[in-house]
């Protein structure tokens, strides 16, 4: 039986007792109802799983036993960062949710001419709260043991110039000068993706990323949604340099 993965924000160490936070402590002994004696599995992002047993749950808290420690290495030989153009609610979730799934190391989001999103001081902490949420989960379901970075949202040419380090930098265009096929890439490369926003990039946002070294990638001749476009160039470069192949 599959047991339960769940992440903690904590120190883990084999032997160590200690109160869940409430959010874990809440997914386990009130969604999930597991009861004393229950085992689950723990992570906190360091690269192992942890194997515990709960050993205390009523209404005010949930402690858990850390029983042992097991390395966990799922992640991609290939260094993927997504720069995505903030798109509207759940189309952005679902973007960091696939894209954790299918092995990206880190997510820079970024306000672009044509974002549709606008959000104040306030709403932007929340939203990237919930966004972390998100990351978290779909590590939990795929059995990551790392964490992808989320950046805080930038501006693009902000973004674009801090990838300049990047073996390989690419934005998709139907017409642009590289294929997938004709690439060749170094072992553990670092690869940027920029995906623009519901309306795509402007004029003006092509010229930033074209200038900081990003190059046109061909990816079939239809023109994807920004909730498709990153997806599809993702699977597609982990089939053909990570480890989907």
């Amino acid at each position: 039986m599959r047991l339960t993965r769940c992440h903690v924000d904590l120190p883990l160490a084999p032997a160590r007792t200690f109160t869940l936070p409430e959010s874990a402590a809440n997914h386990l002994g009130r969604v999930l109802r597991l009861r004393e004696g229950d085992e689950c599995v723990l992570f906190n992002g360091d690269g192992q799983d942890y194997a515990a047993r709960l050993v205390e749950v009523n209404k005010r808290e949930v402690r858990a036993e850390i029983l042992s420690a097991l390395p966990v290495d799922r992640e991609s030989p290939l260094r993927l960062t997504l720069i995505q153009g903030i798109a509207r609610g759940e189309k952005m979730d679902l973007i960091l949710q696939k894209a954790t799934e299918l092995g990206v190391a880190r997510f820079q989001p970024v306000n672009a001419e044509r974002t549709e999103v606008k959000l104040d001081a306030e709403r932007l902490d929340k939203r990237v709260a919930h966004w972390r949420s998100v990351i978290v989960s779909a590590c939990e379901q795929s059995g990551r043991g790392r964490v992808p970075e989320l950046a805080p949202p930038a501006g693009l040419m902000q973004a674009a110039q801090a990838c300049a380090a990047s073996d390989l930098r690419l934005l998709l265009d139907p017409v642009g000068e590289l294929s997938l096929a004709a690439m060749t890439l170094p072992p553990d490369a670092g690869v940027v993706v920029a995906i623009g926003p519901e309306g795509g990039w402007s004029p003006r946002d092509r010229e930033i990323l074209l200038a900081s070294g990003f190059q046109g990638m061909r990816l079939g001749p239809r023109i994807l949604r920004t909730e498709t476009a990153g997806l599809a160039a993702i699977a597609a470069l982990q089939a053909r340099f990570g480890d989907l192949a």
